[in-house]
């Protein structure tokens, strides 16, 4: 059963007005450069209070005060000298984190997030978008047209692994996987129903074809729709995306992250598709 319109403004008022029942308390956190600090510092197990002048570059006098106040909203607990966060404040800090990420991902390579169709990308992996904070944008220029192309053809060929879910491709691309896959690399790809219906063709089919005894390749076909290209290897991520306004894919530029945060992005972005995919029979083709 569907949420009625009335529902979801039911839901908005709720949110805005528990917001404004806790927003001191929200601010009394996050207003404050040391506890968001020491909160985060945390995130990786207990610390003394040496260690988190260290980290934090401040004094014990500046400290204490603020963990006696995140210890009275129970997200830090004292043992031995050493504080580590309670339940509840690893909770908190996670949030915390994801927000840093998010807003400094998006920040980062702001041109590339608000000219691009980002709504391609499912729901649960935009809302982990900040695992992609470590990352660099290619892009083709005058000097070099073919520069996000090469860039891609140069991970493939360095990949010992290769995963794959996209609504587009070429014909240097196929002929980059069959040559991973005899060299007995594992290649697992999810297309789109058109683009399953375009490797059925020439020349694609025939090269497609010749891998059809081959165990170590995968090729599957979705009917969710597909608005990304995503290939992601054992050791970097490549995301392109559609242009916005043309609804159209963006060719000349490319998302591209060798941090193992943004692999495992990558991983699961594949597998959201390959669970909403079905294996073709490359014989067939």
């Amino acid at each position: 059963m569907g949420i009625h319109p009335i529902d979801m403004k039911s839901e908005d008022a709720e949110v805005l007005e528990t917001y404004k029942d806790i927003r001191e308390c929200v601010q009394s956190i996050l207003r404050s450069r040391l506890q968001t600090q020491i909160l985060l510092s945390l995130c990786g197990g207990m610390k003394t209070l040496g260690q988190l002048r260290e980290v934090t570059g401040s004094s014990s006098q500046a400290i204490i005060p603020k963990i006696r106040k995140l210890e009275s909203l129970h997200l830090v607990e004292g043992e031995n000298r050493e504080y580590r966060l309670t339940s509840m404040g690893k909770v908190v800090s996670s949030k915390i984190d994801d927000i840093i990420r998010t807003t400094e991902a998006f920040r980062r390579h702001d041109d590339f997030w608000a000219n691009h169709y980002i709504e391609g990308v499912p729901k649960p992996l935009l809302d982990e978008i900040g695992d992609l904070l470590d990352s660099e944008i290619v892009i083709d220029t005058d000097a070099d047209i073919f520069r996000v192309y090469s860039n891609y053809l140069q991970i493939l060929k360095d990949a010992n692994r290769i995963l794959g879910a996209s609504s587009i491709t070429t014909l240097g691309f196929a002929e980059a996987i069959v040559e991973k896959v005899r060299e007995g690399i594992t290649v697992d790809l999810v297309v789109s129903r058109d683009i399953a219906e375009q490797l059925a063709q020439e020349p694609y089919e025939e090269c497609l074809g010749a891998l059809a005894d081959y165990p170590n390749f995968k090729l599957r076909v979705t009917d969710e729709e597909m608005k990304i290209g995503v290939t992601v290897t054992d050791k970097c991520l490549s995301l392109g995306l559609y242009k916005k306004d043309e609804m159209t894919y963006d060719r000349s530029m490319d998302l591209v992250s060798c941090d193992m945060r943004a692999i495992k992005w990558g991983e699961r972005l594949f597998e959201y598709y390959k669970e909403r995919s079905r294996i073709i029979d490359t014989n067939a083709l």
